[in-house]
């Protein structure tokens, strides 16, 4: 039976380090016992790890019992990092040092690494993702980049495989979590399994990756004063044929030197930052109105519909009338017009 330790720090989200407690706990029982099948057989050998053994909280208060310390050195075939409660700009490198040490020590054992959400921003701090794909919450884009520029950090996938094996993944987004304990179990007990404890559970794999997600403009508190003229200047006139051309007159420096600033502010470049912000406006507009996709091209900025159209699926990950399908119902409730039936509809698959 693979044994595995689930990391767990006072930072860390309850909601995901006990429900990968409970699900990797049921796994190959719970199923046999729903449909009275016979007594079946636990899969995995769960326990929680910690820098200590001594009981603490985490996130909003949940408290933790660690069943072994890094002390300990116990052993695990698998360790998994679930989520952490992290600001988009914090960082992990100068906390629990000997934790780090331990997870490395793990992998170099033969473990498979498995991490959840932020959970990737302290396997980023071992060092083991330098040169690797990784994914964690499109919101630590950023952190990535400033803090790990030697990971490839991929925003767009659900699950992100650093190595050919398969050894180091981690998962994407908050929920994600419900894909790592499906990829964990079906790679560690067997895929019939993952099914059923995804039928238990009802679990569900995010096949559309996290792009449809993510916002494509973030505020930008530290950007110089040209660049944030820029910023401000975008904001208002980006659906003009001449944003860009624009934009470098009305800051008034070097074009080369403002594109040089903007690109290393923002990480995108000014073209970029027009097309983020125009199909940003498209997600709007879809979300809350009947308009056609078309129209809706148009509305921002964009006269040719088939390039509208190609645009959006590369920022988004789906077309515009898949992405209205997913979302138009949750902005309905937002908006508080949302009908018993359609309520029925946003829930169902």
């Amino acid at each position: 039976m693979p044994s595995v330790a689930i990391v767990a720090v006072p930072e860390t989200a309850g909601s995901a380090l006990y429900g990968m407690v409970d699900v990797l706990s049921a796994t190959g029982t719970v199923w046999n016992e729903l449909t009275r099948s016979g007594p079946g057989e636990a899969a995995f050998d769960v326990r929680i790890v910690s820098p200590t053994r001594e009981a603490f909280t985490c996130g909003h208060g949940i408290p933790v019992h660690p069943a072994a310390s890094v002390a300990d050195d116990p052993v695990a075939d698998i360790v998994i990092l679930p989520e952490l409660w992290l600001g988009p700009d914090d960082d992990v490198r100068d906390r629990h040092p000997d934790l780090l040490a331990w997870i490395r020590g793990r992998y170099d054992d033969g473990a498979w690494l498995y991490s959840a959400c932020s959970g990737a921003v302290m396997l980023a701090a071992t060092g083991l993702l330098d040169g690797c794909d990784a994914t964690s919450h499109w919101g630590y884009a950023d952190l990535f980049r400033t803090h790990y520029p030697k990971v490839r950090f991929r925003p767009e996938p659900t699950l992100a495989f650093a190595d050919p094996a398969g050894r180091i993944v981690t998962a994407g987004g908050t929920s994600s979590w419900h894909d790592l304990a499906l990829h964990v179990i079906a790679r560690h007990a067997s895929p019939g399994e993952a099914l059923r404890i995804a039928k238990v559970y009802l679990l569900k794999l995010h096949a559309e990756g996290q792009l449809p997600y993510r916002p494509l403009v973030r505020e930008l508190p530290d950007a110089d004063a040209a660049v944030r003229a820029a910023l401000d200047h975008l904001r208002v006139h980006f659906r003009d044929d001449d944003a860009v051309a624009a934009t470098v007159a009305r800051v008034g420096i070097a074009e080369r030197t403002l594109k040089r600033r903007f690109k290393a502010a923002t990480g995108t470049t000014l073209i970029e930052h027009v097309q983020h912000l125009r199909v940003e406006e498209a997600k709007r507009a879809l979300e809350a109105a009947t308009l056609p996709v078309d129209e809706v091209g148009v509305q921002v900025g964009y006269e040719d519909p088939s390039f509208f159209r190609r645009l959006f699926k590369r920022l988004v990950g789906l077309t515009p009338s898949a992405y209205r399908r997913m979302f138009q119902g949750v902005g309905s409730v937002a908006a508080g017009h949302v009908s018993a039936a359609a309520s029925v509809e946003v829930m169902a698959p």
